[in-house]
């Protein structure tokens, strides 16, 4: 049966409905800001002095792990709290978070704010997705949740320069300062702007009944959406975690020059948001239906991602390469999320959908957890004896291998259509 789009809900859009997803871009750019400015700061000078790379590696273990926590609940309470309160909540935890860096000078105190800001990061993509669904109709969802990722990309192309100026201009604790800043003046813009339109209010008023998260796991479309984002999720974590790193060790660049260039994957990356969004909002116009059209956009975006970190060390030989290399993994990465974005509001009643994505991304924590460590203990014993090159380019092919496995997990999620048993049981029935 085809499922065409359902344009009766929703005639005239209110054009509202841009700055409400714009909070959530920018939300998404300083999720990134905020995410990336330790891994470079800690990639050259003072800092890369105190993390080494086996610790860098289990400092991003502990970002992760607070990821995972916070996604088992995130969602959730924003379902609860609704999106103005929720989202504000998570924009002052991670702020602060951010601003804690400032005074800290160990590896476990590194690790110990990295997790407080895991659990404050966490819900800006579940919140986002209520944007989306509340101001958005279906068939614009994607190219909404493409438009407020685009802030992932975005934040990263900032960091490495804003970064490299800020660093260098004056050291790494007033950098973390100077960025919290921006947090808060989001925060305070977003609590005195946003509201919910009366429409989604008068389906958020709904009193259905809650769904437990063990239910929405024993549904298939849950547990493999959750298991392929174990694998794919962490590829995109090599690209930003990594970058500053392997250009520092392979290629022997300076924070000024990553500064300069390390922008380009990420510009590419950001291509992919709107070129996954606009991708499936143009093939459903076509006439191809809703789920096929989103199983095939994310499945042609992991076939990027794979293909491209495979073919990875046998086409890198020069710096430049390298980073258009890891900015096709990025594109593919990000075109693939501003589909996975929309699939819960197309499969769960309204009130579960910021509370399935944010349990689909305990598979993110817990890949990204196990993925970062391995990374650095890879790097560490396999230096002893090898190049960073050599060492470099396992890691392309361990994370093009992850890129597949995702794949085939993703195809195994069933029809994205909506889960009638779902639908019964929040109404009692």
């Amino acid at each position: 049966m085809k499922i065409l789009p359902d344009l009766s809900h929703m005639d005239k859009p209110s054009r509202m409905r841009w700055l409400m997803i714009t909070f959530g871009f920018l939300a998404t750019v300083l999720n990134y800001v905020h995410r990336l400015s330790f891994n470079y700061l800690s990639a050259d000078g003072e800092l890369r002095a105190i993390i080494s790379d086996e610790a860098f590696g289990y400092i991003g273990t502990a970002f992760f792990i607070a990821y995972t926590v916070s996604n088992a609940f995130s969602g959730y309470v924003i379902d609860r709290l609704g999106t103005r309160l929720g989202y504000a909540l998570c924009m002052a935890v991670w702020t602060t978070a951010a601003l804690f860096h400032a005074f800290v000078i160990t590896p476990l105190q590194f690790g110990i704010v990295r997790f407080m800001l895991g659990i404050g990061e966490a819900g800006n993509w579940p919140a986002g997705t209520r944007i989306a669904r509340e101001w958005f109709p279906p068939h614009e969802r994607s190219l909404a949740t493409g438009i407020f990722n685009t802030g992932s990309a975005l934040g990263a192309v900032i960091v490495p320069p804003l970064i490299a100026f800020l660093g260098v201009k004056y050291d790494w604790k007033a950098t973390f300062l100077i960025l919290a800043i921006f947090g808060y003046l989001w925060l305070v813009a977003f609590w005195f702007t946003y509201y919910t339109p009366e429409k989604a209010l008068k389906v958020n008023k709904i009193k259905d009944k809650v769904i437990p998260p063990v239910t929405l796991f024993k549904t298939r479309f849950l547990s493999m959406f959750t298991l392929s984002k174990a694998f794919l999720d962490p590829v995109w974590y090599f690209v930003t975690f990594w970058i500053g790193r392997y250009l520092v060790d392979v290629h022997g660049w300076d924070m000024k020059k990553i500064g300069f260039y390390a922008m380009l994957p990420f510009i590419i990356a950001d291509i992919g948001n709107i070129a996954g969004g606009y991708f499936t909002q143009f093939i459903i116009k076509k006439g191809i239906p809703i789920p096929k059209a989103r199983m095939l956009a994310i499945n042609l975006s992991a076939g990027i991602m794979a293909v491209a970190l495979i073919a990875g060390p046998f086409i890198i030989n020069t710096p430049i390469t390298a980073l258009i290399i890891f900015g096709i993994v990025g594109f593919g990465y990000t075109s693939y999320t501003a589909n996975a974005l929309a699939i819960p509001a197309d499969v769960v009643p309204p009130s579960a959908t910021a509370t399935v994505w944010g349990l689909a991304c305990i598979g993110t924590g817990i890949g990204g957890a196990i993925f970062q460590s391995v990374s650095g203990l890879s790097l560490k014993f396999m230096t002893v004896n090898h190049t960073y090159d050599s060492a470099y380019s396992i890691l392309f092919f361990m994370f093009g291998a992850a890129a597949i496995i995702g794949l085939i997990l993703q195809s195994l999620m069933g029809p994205l259509v909506k889960d009638k048993k779902l639908e019964a049981y929040v109404k009692g029935e």
